[in-house]
């Protein structure tokens, strides 16, 4: 099978999986993109936008998807560099006079060790409560004062240390050589040119009504309180940013090599490099290039980045190689970005998985006769098409292909469990039971137990997000 025919394939799981754990973990919401080859193959959005009002979610409301900023404000500085008008060996004090004037070491690290987190610049700064909405988040002014009173907690070029202060600097850095406001520029270079609608720099008050309403987490508590939105001030170029999953595939499909030209494909390698490791102790761990995280995913190398704001958590992760763009945004203070992006990647790469064992399903059945959710009070079971095979799946496990049973036909209403974990019923039958109509009434399989069907059942908002 073709490779986007195999994706396409199992977007409809995809589909039904994440509503599952949206339900499972009670989310107040999330939004999803997958693209393929420079074009979207699936948009969807699940849950509220805003509970207490009862407003769905849709794939136009808008998110906060944080240190995705740094992205964008790496993309800048890469074209300013392919253009001539800085070099990324220049200095920061070059840019900020306010840091060489108050005698900084920070001042000496370049603009390279800035966007690779290797300029020994402090995280948040002494008081990081801006994250907590204790007060607003640094201006200029503020900004320059916790990083001169940070120091350089290490030497500068000596090792990784993940800075938003650090980007909040190279947004200083962009204003300083392009004379305009770093939203203005940013605007400018990267969101119209690629069509972005729904991205912008920083929160707009005229737009209040799309974005989506974060929530707190259930960490500590049974219930989530709502988020208020807020401001990022001089910290926008390292986390200010709102943006739609779709954009982020569109935005994110243009940093493919060879595809687009928001970036030289030289400059595309610069930023996708690997710099860093975030583990001293493994150099193959995930780490960081140049405003891109650098992580694997199943044996396949992935940018991409997070993203962590008051009530919201984001991911987007693409395959330099493949041109595969995944994107995951929610609105909770502990959402499962990572992990929905990681599954859903997990999902299309059995899909594609042309070695697989297992014999593909004939062409002339029809798998529709199979799938579906079923359950017991001991657990659930998803059988679902996936590329040519049809799997069951435990929709409760975070990488929902970790350990999955292949099934093979034997006849409209039996399925064989031919491979998978032996400590299940594997070479033994699945025996549908069916109504009249040829609805699937029971399932019988897995230690013989009776399974039947099951779906996600309609929720009141505020019970359906755990506000009550």
């Amino acid at each position: 099978m073709e490779k986007r025919a195999a994706y396409e394939s199992v977007l409809p799981y995809v589909r039904e999986w994440i509503a599952y754990k949206v339900w499972q973990l009670r989310l107040p919401g999330v939004q999803v993109a997958v693209g393929f080859e420079g074009q979207e193959l699936f948009a969807d959005a699940f849950g509220y936008a805003d509970v207490e009002a009862g407003r769905r979610l849709t794939t136009s409301d808008l998110f906060r998807i944080a240190s995705h900023s740094k992205t964008f404000t790496a993309t800048a500085l890469l074209q300013l560099a392919d253009q001539g008008a800085l070099r990324l060996d220049d200095t920061v004090g070059t840019f900020v006079p306010a840091l060489v004037e108050a005698g900084s070491p920070i001042a000496d690290a370049t603009v390279r060790e800035l966007m690779e987190m290797g300029a020994g610049v402090v995280r948040d700064g002494a008081d990081g409560d801006h994250w907590a909405l204790a007060h607003p988040f640094p201006d200029a002014e503020e900004l320059v004062a916790l990083v001169v009173a940070g120091g350089a907690k290490v030497p500068v070029g000596s090792a990784f240390n993940y800075s938003n202060l650090g980007y909040g600097l190279l947004g200083l850095v962009i204003e300083a050589v392009t004379g305009t406001r770093y939203a203005d520029h940013v605007r400018t270079v990267i969101t119209e040119p690629l069509g972005l609608t729904g991205t912008g720099a920083e929160f707009d008050p005229a737009r209040e009504d799309e974005y989506v309403i974060g929530y707190t987490g259930l960490h500590t508590a049974r219930t989530r309180q709502r988020v208020p939105h807020v401001t990022t001030g001089a910290l926008a170029a390292a986390t200010g940013f709102h943006g739609t999953a779709s954009d982020l595939v569109r935005y994110f499909s243009a940093h493919v090599p060879g595809r687009g030209t928001l970036l030289s494909d030289h400059a595309k390698r610069l930023a996708q490099r690997k710099a860093w490791s975030a583990l001293d102790s493994d150099p193959a761990a995930r780490g960081y290039g140049a405003g891109f995280v650098v992580d694997r995913i199943n044996g396949r190398e992935v940018r991409g980045h997070s993203g962590g704001f008051p009530g919201q958590i984001t991911q987007s992760v693409f395959d330099p190689a493949s041109s595969l763009v995944v994107s995951v945004l929610t609105s909770s203070a502990t959402g499962p970005a990572t992990m929905l992006a990681y599954g859903i990647v997990h999902l299309l790469d059995a899909a594609a998985d042309e070695h697989a064992p297992g014999a593909p399903v004939p062409a002339d059945v029809d798998t529709d006769r199979y799938t579906g959710r079923f359950t017991t009070f001991e657990g659930i079971t998803d059988i679902a098409r996936v590329g040519e095979r049809l799997l069951a799946i435990d929709p409760t496990q975070p990488v929902p292909t970790e350990s999955p049973v292949r099934l093979e036909v034997v006849d409209a209403d039996t399925l064989r469990m031919a491979s998978g974990n032996r400590f299940g019923s594997i070479d033994e039958d699945i025996v549908f039971t069916r109504d009249d109509s040829g609805a699937i009434v029971s399932v019988r399989g897995d230690s013989g137990m009776t399974q039947r069907p099951w779906s996600v059942p309609e929720e009141s908002p505020e019970v359906a997000a755990a506000l009550v």
